[in-house]
């Protein structure tokens, strides 16, 4: 994998890059769908590639090992083939996953004893067979198995769990350097920066990441319930000591203002379920504001879903009839939404690409902050 620097914003730390994977390029700053076993949930991949245009999007390890299993994985060929997808792929470590089943696992040195949510049976991740694991799936990307504390956990609890993370890292690079790819692509190995929300503890493992040298790294264990202005200052201190000539990942972040938000502070790549989940559920994403799609106010209204035409949806159903597909209960009314939640966020990330390389990003991000955060 390869990564160039091609703008920075002068009034902000906003970056335009590239990076180059076997599986093609990718434009940053990137959001990326979530695609947890294998499918965006509601959407062909053909609507993912050609209507919403994803350049890249995520695998999750722990519900891939799970199901359909490794043996399957590794007989099809790796997730690429089995679900007909030839852009990069980056699979999370399963982490995040395994930690919030807190009622059904184990942490230990060795790695993390659990139970599988679908019928109990138990199983064990490391950081070792973690790497093994993401090599079968064969993500262009993959992430080190880490463990992501709780927004509200102790300094105590965080620092050792830090500490933790840590000697796993160690040991999944250690891994990863001595296994090569089964198939016919490179993989890069990304370490997570921790340390919940305590400056100390971010500063302390971004520096000993950023001594690692690896292709990029990620920023874990934020938006999981701590306030915004806390995910921001983190990702400020961290992103201070990073290396700027590596691609910044900020893991499950966010709404469009959190990603604007990011973006200024200098992270390059997002992945978030939030606009398939809340797709599904009625809400959509737009360059106005947020509307819940279920609300009577809309059922008269048959102007597009965004009137900047963000999604390739706009031009062809209205308010009115997505409301009609809700009320009615009608499985296309979800899809409709999720595609069009997606292809916001595409074009939120590229739209900022844009300002970032014609020198506006700053102002244009002040203005579109205001509006993102408006329920319509």
């Amino acid at each position: 994998m390869e990564f160039k620097l091609l703008k920075t914003d002068s009034k902000t730390n906003a970056r335009a890059g590239e990076i180059t994977t076997d599986h093609g390029v990718i434009n940053t700053p990137i959001f990326m769908p979530v695609g947890t076993l294998g499918s965006v949930k509601g959407l062909h991949q053909r609507d993912v590639d050609e209507d919403i245009k994803a350049q890249i999007i995520l695998g999750n390890t722990y519900h891939l090992y799970l199901r359909p299993g490794m043996e399957l994985m590794k007989q099809a060929g790796g997730l690429h083939k089995f679900m007909n997808w030839n852009k990069p792929i980056l699979t999370d470590s399963g982490g995040y996953q395994v930690f919030s089943l807190s009622n059904n696992r184990k942490l230990m040195e060795e790695g993390a004893a659990f139970r599988s949510h679908i019928d109990g049976s138990k199983h064990m991740f490391t950081p070792e067979n973690v790497v093994d694991i993401q090599r079968i799936i064969g993500a262009d990307i993959i992430m080190a198995f880490d463990e992501c504390p709780p927004g509200d956990a102790t300094y105590e609890y965080a620092k050792s769990s830090l500490e933790l993370t840590t000697r796993w890292l160690h040991r999944g690079l250690k891994r990863f350097s001595q296994t090569d790819g089964l198939y016919a692509h490179s993989q890069t190995f990304f370490p997570i920066v921790q340390g919940c929300v305590y400056p100390e503890l971010r500063k302390k493992a971004a520096n000993d990441i950023a001594e690692l040298g690896c292709d990029g790294n990620a920023i874990g264990g934020l938006s999981v319930g701590e306030p915004a202005e806390v995910m921001y200052a983190m990702t400020e201190v961290v992103n201070e000591i990073l290396p700027t000539d590596k691609p910044r990942y900020l893991m499950g972040v966010g709404t469009p203002v959190n990603i604007l938000e990011g973006i200024a502070r200098g992270v390059d790549m997002f992945d978030c379920v939030m606009p398939t989940r809340n797709g599904r559920n009625g809400m959509l994403f737009t360059s106005e504001g947020i509307i819940n799609i279920k609300n009577k106010k809309w059922e008269n209204d048959f102007s597009p879903l965004d009137p900047d035409g963000t999604s390739f949806v706009d031009s062809f159903y209205t308010k009115a009839y997505l409301k009609h597909l809700f009320s009615a209960q009608e499985l296309l009314g979800m899809q409709i939404a999720s595609q069009h939640n997606l292809a916001f966020y595409l074009w939120l990330v590229n739209a900022a690409r844009e300002k970032i390389e014609d020198g506006t990003f700053s102002q244009w991000k002040d203005i579109m902050v205001k509006k993102l955060g408006t329920r319509l």
